[in-house]
């Protein structure tokens, strides 16, 4: 289950567990999450329109996510 801060909202975590405590940084990880919340909505709709199966569109983007690569992740172990 996803963590959430006492005023409900998300609560976005740093690599080592603690909250994320800029609001810029708030906001825009927020506004990134929102942009992509939309998109994949859209992209699931049009799917299921043009006949695709729900099960398999879901299974496809839960693969595009986890393919996502972390450009960044040697320099976050050496800090």
């Amino acid at each position: 289950m996803e963590k959430r801060s006492s005023d409900g909202n998300r609560l976005w975590l740093d690599s080592e567990g603690a909250p994320v405590s800029c609001l810029e940084k708030i906001k825009v990880l927020n506004e990134n999450y929102g942009e992509l919340r939309q998109m994949a909505q859209d992209a699931l709709e049009d799917g299921i329109l043009m006949g695709c199966s729900e099960a398999q569109l879901r299974t496809a983007f839960h693969q595009l996510i986890d393919s996502l690569v972390n450009p960044y992740q040697d320099d976050q172990k050496k800090g």
